[in-house]
């Protein structure tokens, strides 16, 4: 893991957003009626999107060279979400955060600017599994599920720790103290 930082990386170029890059990005999101607090969800935002892709485009390019992202787009809605069980006990629900449309977009630029970056300087592991195009927790699952009936062919040892992390944060308490 130590030689993973050994090495210098180089800067992560910083490249202009075109009209098409957010048309496609608009269009990319699934048509939705939630909103956050501008009260403009995506189904909104893929109508306009002829009209306003040039200004949101300007709005981006501004975003990425001055990186400053602008204090009315990190606001957002917080809606508790029902898991399961009983709706009356609190630690069966889920914060959900309702980002604004715009927010959406300027997001998705930088995070196909980065991911990009870590791909193409092979930054990444092999087990980062998360965030990345194609790769989903079935693909970990499999992965693990692979190397563990390999080493039980080879007759050795398995073993595994496992831990929900939304368990163990159940059990810490406003002091964070952890009880059981």
């Amino acid at each position: 893991m130590e030689q993973a930082f050994n090495k210098p990386y180089p800067s992560m170029e910083c490249k202009c957003t075109t009209m098409k890059e957010i048309e496609h990005i608009i269009k990319s999101f699934k048509t939705k009626n939630s909103y956050g607090y501008d009260e403009i969800s995506t189904k909104i935002l893929k109508i306009s999107c002829p009209f306003i892709s040039s200004p949101l485009n300007f709005i981006c390019n501004k975003i990425m060279f001055w990186d400053v992202f602008p204090d009315r787009l990190k606001y957002t809605v917080i809606k508790p979400q029902h898991k399961n069980g009983y709706r009356c006990k609190v630690s069966n629900y889920r914060p959900v955060s309702l980002l604004t449309s715009f927010s959406k977009i300027s997001e998705k630029v930088k995070q196909t600017r980065i991911l990009k970056h870590l791909t193409k300087y092979n930054i990444l592991r092999t087990e980062q599994y998360g965030f990345r195009i194609g790769l989903k927790t079935d693909n970990a699952i499999c992965k693990l599920t692979t190397e563990i009936l390999n080493a039980m062919n080879n007759k050795l040892l398995v073993g595994g720790i496992f831990c929900d992390l939304e368990k163990v944060f159940d059990c810490i308490d406003q002091d964070n103290t952890f009880v059981l």
